[in-house]
């Protein structure tokens, strides 16, 4: 790549990491678009196992500092990862064997459901110190296992749907959820890297460039995200209206390219 596109792999890496300190998720679920059209990567698989790599080391720089401001559930977050691991790794060999462009128009159909579910839960305000009981098992081993074949399928890290995943399964607080959704987020996208790297499906460079650019964003959304806790409900509906935005033109470029 050349200098211009490696300046916009970083901030396209800014960008994913940013959203992810931020609001928990949407790094992901942007990075396959943006390494597509605004980085020029021309294979939609090497897109979503690179965007997976990426998002996976970036989830885990958000998660060291959320969990230094108490805002994750080890023992939730461990359980929902581990139900979600073996759906990641069943979903990610599914989508390797889908045509790569009939998979980006429904990864489009996703982030439309996605914004959906964002608008619907932007208001939760959750339960203070929830616990992940023996009762809550589970409900909170389903939610990650179903949500971890779609991470993996996708090949996005699943942000936007652990949080309303571990809201629904534990009740516990938006902030808490996103700071929990990373152990997951993190969990999924190593999975989904490593069957993708086992076909040669990564751009490494490439990673490395998201990956530089995802820990300063990153760094700087959860800054960010302590600070505009109780604004999050806005911050939630800007950002389901941008997914609706990049997904509608993810749909037009998949007509123009004659996937339907």
């Amino acid at each position: 790549m050349d200098i211009l596109h490696n300046l916009l792999a970083l901030l396209s890496g800014g960008m994913v990491g940013l959203t992810l300190g931020l609001v928990g998720g949407g790094g992901s679920i942007l990075a396959v678009p943006l390494m597509l059209y605004l980085v020029g990567v021309k294979d939609p698989h090497v897109a979503i196992g690179t965007s997976a790599l990426a998002v996976a080391v970036n989830a885990a720089t958000g998660m060291l500092t959320h969990a230094r401001a108490g805002n994750v559930q080890w023992r939730c977050g461990g359980m929902y990862a581990a139900a979600g691991i073996i759906g990641a790794f069943l979903g990610s060999s599914a989508g390797k064997a889908c045509n790569g462009q009939h998979l980006i128009f429904l990864f489009a159909l996703v982030m439309l459901l996605v914004g959906v579910l964002m608008l619907r839960h932007r208001n939760d305000q959750g339960t203070p110190n929830v616990q992940c009981t023996l009762a809550k098992a589970p409900k909170v081993l389903a939610f990650g296992a179903v949500t971890g074949m779609f991470s993996g399928f996708f090949g996005i890290g699943g942000g936007f749907l652990i949080v309303p995943g571990l809201i629904a399964s534990t009740g516990m607080p938006m902030l808490n959820a996103v700071g929990t959704s990373l152990i997951a987020v993190t969990a999924f996208g190593l999975t989904t890297a490593f069957n993708y790297a086992l076909t040669g499906l990564i751009n490494w460079p490439l990673a490395l460039l998201f990956i530089g650019g995802g820990v300063v964003g990153g760094l700087i959304g959860t800054m960010v995200a302590r600070r505009l806790s109780g604004s999050r409900g806005r911050l939630a509906t800007v950002f389901a209206f941008l997914i609706f935005a990049v997904a509608v033109y993810m749909i037009y470029r998949s007509v123009l390219q004659g996937v339907l």
